[in-house]
C-alpha cells in the first residue's frame, strides 16, 4: 500500500506543478455536443463549425454505458457555455476542425480524462497534462476505470467490430 501511496503523492505534486496557460483561440459558444469528443460551436459571426477534442479517444455512443456517460460528461462541462478554442491546423477526414476547449480556465480535453470518461490519446502541446490526468482517473478508478464496471474494449478496438 505505501508505494501506492507514494506513487499517488507523486502524481498529485505532479499535476499541480502545471503551468497556468491563459487560454489562447476563439471564443465560441457551445450550441450542440454529440458525442464524447465532438461538439458544435457557434462562432462571434453565427458560423456553426463541428470540433473534435484533441488528445481522446471517446466511447462510441453504441458502447454503452460509457458513450453516453462521456456525451453526457461533455454536456455538463459545455453545453450553452462560452468557450475559447485553440484550433489546429488542417479538419479531419469527417470535416471537424480539432481543437482544444477551455472553459472556465478550465482545459476540457483534460478534463473530460479527469473525470474517467474518455481515454487519453496523447498529442500535440498539452499531451503531458492529458497522460496525468488518464493516470489519475485510472487510481482513483473513475468512470471506464471503475473496477465494477471498467471498459474493457478501447474505443478503437470496439469501433473495429463495426466496419
Amino acid at each position: 500500500m505505501k508505494p501506492f501511496l507514494i506513487y499517488l503523492t507523486l502524481v498529485i505534486f505532479l499535476a499541480s506543478c502545471q503551468p497556468n496557460i491563459a487560454p489562447q483561440g476563439m471564443t465560441v459558444e457551445v450550441q450542440k455536443v454529440i458525442s464524447g469528443q465532438t461538439l458544435e460551436v457557434a462562432a462571434t459571426n453565427r458560423q456553426i463549425m463541428k470540433v473534435r477534442l484533441i488528445g481522446i479517444d471517446a466511447p462510441d455512443l453504441r458502447q454503452q454505458p460509457w458513450g453516453k456517460a462521456a456525451k453526457a460528461g461533455l454536456e455538463a462541462m459545455l453545453i450553452g457555455k462560452r468557450a475559447v478554442i485553440e484550433l489546429e491546423a488542417q479538419p479531419d477526414e469527417f470535416g471537424r476542425r480539432l481543437a482544444y476547449i477551455w472553459c472556465d480556465r478550465l482545459l476540457i480535453n483534460e478534463e473530460i480524462v479527469n473525470q474517467g470518461y474518455v481515454l487519453a490519446s496523447p498529442q500535440g502541446k498539452y499531451a503531458q497534462r492529458l497522460i496525468l490526468a488518464q493516470e489519475w482517473a485510472r487510481l482513483m478508478e473513475r468512470g471506464i476505470w471503475n473496477p465494477s464496471q471498467p471498459m474493457r474494449l478501447t474505443p478503437a478496438e470496439f469501433r473495429s467490430q463495426y466496419r
